[in-house]
């Protein structure tokens, strides 16, 4: 599954720069390192507990592992080929704030690759996930890649 839903940043070339935005434990971060350079990537959290076991890693070695905030990025913009974030958006108090973050520091031409839920069409599904945590439709997450200026915004269900 993190191989297919990869797919979509177009990880192309060894010497892209990536940055994986609350990437916890480095699962997403193994997936870009397959085909991206480890010292080409960077991996981004808010928890130094989960940081700690992204650093115990050997295919991880490379990266750069770093605490910080999905909606408050330490980056110059225009500073990453590939943004991904995988499993964080659910987590985050403002997501178009995280999501306008990504448009920043992605060169123009880039990619920004956001893997998340997806709010649930059946009733009792959705009851649930609306009492568990944040589960945005996908009219939301288009909303909020247009307004933080993306052009180009696609939606893949896997």
């Amino acid at each position: 599954m993190r191989t297919d839903a990869l797919v979509p940043a177009k990880l192309d070339s060894p010497d892209l720069k990536v940055v994986d935005v609350g990437g916890g434990t480095g699962f997403c971060t193994l997936g870009v390192v397959q085909s991206v350079e480890g010292k080409n990537v960077t991996l981004i959290d808010q928890s130094p507990h989960q940081l700690a076991k992204a650093k115990a890693k050997p295919a991880l070695k490379d990266v750069t592992i770093m605490e910080g905030d999905a909606e408050d990025l330490p980056f110059a913009a225009d500073s990453f080929d590939r943004y991904v974030s995988a499993g964080s958006i659910e987590y985050w108090p403002e997501p178009q704030r995280g999501i306008t973050e990504a448009y920043r520091v992605v060169k123009p031409g880039g990619i920004a690759c956001i893997i998340g839920p997806v709010h649930p069409t059946h009733p009792v599904s959705r009851f649930f996930a609306d009492a568990w945590m944040l589960f945005p439709t996908e009219a939301e997450y288009i909303e909020w890649f247009t307004n933080a200026g993306f052009t180009d915004v696609k939606m893949t269900r896997i």
